[in-house]
């Protein structure tokens, strides 16, 4: 028979999933690194072969063969059947006979707060909001985009600020240096060649993202329309945390609010200001602190929370993410 560690950890996002095999006494066994997690592009099951590969190099380093909690943090877990479907999947595999599945955003809540209490927002390349309770009691917003509701994110702010750039260089709308430093930024003369550019893939769609850190660039110069959506989306940001909050009854108690993901976790000046400012004003107890540790830690400890782990054993798997 194969030794049983007891919580093998999951952080699997659309780029990369990160896992992690941990002792019941808060060791770190091994770690592994795979591919993006992506299962409405390529399937669920060879999404989670993308996993496999990097928990059975994580096992092997380890020198066990299954633990007694997969604790599982992935994207595209957006609704509770998906957390299911997921679960079973993942259970298939037979890494452990305790399968907890949530997403992904839990993950940077929990690496950031030092008991299961606190509400998130993860603004990287969307945007998205949760919050948890000791007693399980949860918030979360299915963040699929503009049907779920939701503005913001590295893509929806690159969106926007071509938007207002377009319509500054035609007349239809007010000029910003928005319209001259987007296509500078590729080495275009115009708004007109970049719009050419991206219609017909000469430029990959996915390098939209790029635009993002230039739009923070001109708000910070002072341009107007820059500064606007900067503006916005700290009101976003603040909007989903007050919800959360309220929804969990925390709005009038001392809580940390975490911020990750990398249009926050950047720090831009006006952005983190600006959420401080109107957190401050719209849940004064509420505890803003940028999450900087990496998600797999959330998705470890998450685990052991469900292991009923002490204070102690968890202390040594932050350590080990922390030094």
């Amino acid at each position: 028979m194969g030794l049983t560690a007891c919580v093998l950890a999951v952080d699997a996002g659309n780029s990369k999933t990160d896992v992690a095999v941990v002792a019941a006494d808060g060791n770190v066994l091994a770690t592994a690194r795979g591919g993006g997690f992506r299962p409405p592009v390529v399937g669920v099951e060879t999404a989670v072969d993308t996993v496999a590969d990097a928990v059975g190099r994580a096992f092997a380093a380890a020198g066990v063969t299954s633990v007694e909690h997969v604790s599982a943090c992935l994207a595209n877990a957006d609704f509770p059947v998906e957390e299911r479907q997921l679960a079973a999947a993942l259970h298939t595999r037979g890494w452990g006979p305790d399968v907890e599945v949530r997403n992904d955003t839990f993950a940077i809540l929990r690496a950031g707060i030092t008991e299961p209490r606190g509400v998130a927002v993860v603004c990287g390349a969307g945007i998205n909001c949760v919050g948890m309770r000791p007693d399980g009691r949860t918030a979360r917003f299915p963040a699929l985009g503009r049907i779920s509701g939701d503005w913001g994110g590295g893509w929806g702010l690159a969106e926007e600020a071509l938007w207002h750039a377009a319509r500054a260089e035609d007349g239809r709308g007010v000029d910003t240096d928005l319209a001259r430093v987007l296509p500078r930024h590729f080495g275009l003369a115009s708004m007109y060649a970049l719009i050419e550019a991206l219609h017909l893939e000469e430029i990959a769609p996915a390098r939209r993202h790029e635009l993002t850190p230039v739009l923070f660039a001109a708000a910070a110069a002072g341009d107007t329309v820059a500064r606007s959506l900067v503006d916005r989306l700290a009101d976003e940001v603040v909007s989903m945390a007050t919800v959360a909050l309220t929804r969990l009854d925390l709005l009038d108690e001392e809580t940390p609010v975490l911020l990750g993901g990398s249009v926050l976790a950047a720090r831009h000046p006006q952005l983190d200001d600006g959420v401080r400012e109107l957190l401050a004003a719209r849940a004064p107890k509420a505890v803003p602190q940028v999450v900087t540790a990496r998600p797999v830690l959330g998705a470890a400890l998450l685990g052991l929370d469900r292991a009923g782990a002490s204070p102690r054993v968890q202390e040594r798997v932050r350590a080990f993410y922390e030094a």
